[in-house]
């Protein structure tokens, strides 16, 4: 009795080779990667959205932050960056997700940008995650592995 076991080749074919290459597969992965944030920074600066990936990574540090002390300044140095209304790498938010950061920031918490982040998140992964894909940068981040 013959079993062809063409199809599971072909599986393996198109499996990723390297980890790193499934980590540009997956938007969640690739933000947990150094390489793949530089490729997708580099691909949202083409884009003039740079800000996007900018605000989530200090949002990301801000979560992290340990210290209550150091929460206030963090978070006024988020907000004037990113959030206020024409901050120098203002992101993308409606107005109710904006108004509710505003009330936040006066009297911080570590989920303070939580909302907003998460907002940018699904911007991000629904609009340009795709993009990015089929980009030449994602391409030239696959090769370098």
């Amino acid at each position: 009795m013959k079993v062809k076991l063409a199809h599971l080749a072909d599986k393996q074919d198109r499996a990723p080779r390297h980890k790193e290459e499934s980590l540009l597969q997956d938007f969640e992965k690739l933000l947990s990667s150094k390489h793949g944030v530089q490729a997708f920074r580099s691909f949202l600066r083409s884009e003039f959205s740079e800000e996007n990936i900018e605000f989530w990574l200090a949002c990301q540090d801000y979560r992290g932050t340990k210290s209550p002390g150091k929460l206030v300044p963090k978070a006024k140095r988020i907000y004037s960056q990113f959030v206020a209304v024409q901050a120098p790498q203002e992101v993308n938010l409606d107005s109710e997700t904006r108004e509710a950061v505003t009330v936040c920031v006066s009297e911080p918490t570590p989920a303070s940008f939580s909302a907003a982040q998460q907002r940018i998140y699904t911007l991000m992964e629904k609009d340009s995650f795709p993009r990015f894909l089929k980009s030449s940068y994602c391409l030239e981040a696959l090769r370098s592995l």
